[in-house]
């Protein structure tokens, strides 16, 4: 039985709302906007590492193939690799503001 590869889905930064050049985003929704976006990232993350445990389990129970949790696993170890590097830019960049003069 071969399982098909899902991908990770990318969505932009943005939320769904539009802003015009005229018009200015706040501070506070620029903020809420990337905080939901990280959340949501997360919550995916987190998603695929609980997938990985259902597949583990199944392997276990004999339901499931060794492919099904090598993929599963692989997925989720690269998702939080990624989450891990981001986060650890986004420190570097608040280092660097705040060693920054004015």
């Amino acid at each position: 039985m071969i399982q098909q590869i899902t991908s990770i889905p990318i969505q932009s930064v943005q939320s769904g709302k539009t802003i015009t050049s005229n018009v200015q985003a706040t501070p506070a929704e620029v903020t809420q906007s990337f905080g939901d976006f990280l959340q949501q990232a997360i919550d995916e993350v987190s998603a695929q590492e609980k997938n990985a445990q259902v597949q583990t389990v199944k392997f276990m129970a004999g339901q499931a193939d060794v492919s099904q949790v090598m993929i599963a696993s692989q997925q989720a170890e690269l998702s939080l690799q990624l989450t891990t590097q981001i986060r650890n830019r986004v420190v570097e960049a608040y280092q660097e503001i705040m060693r920054t003069q004015v």
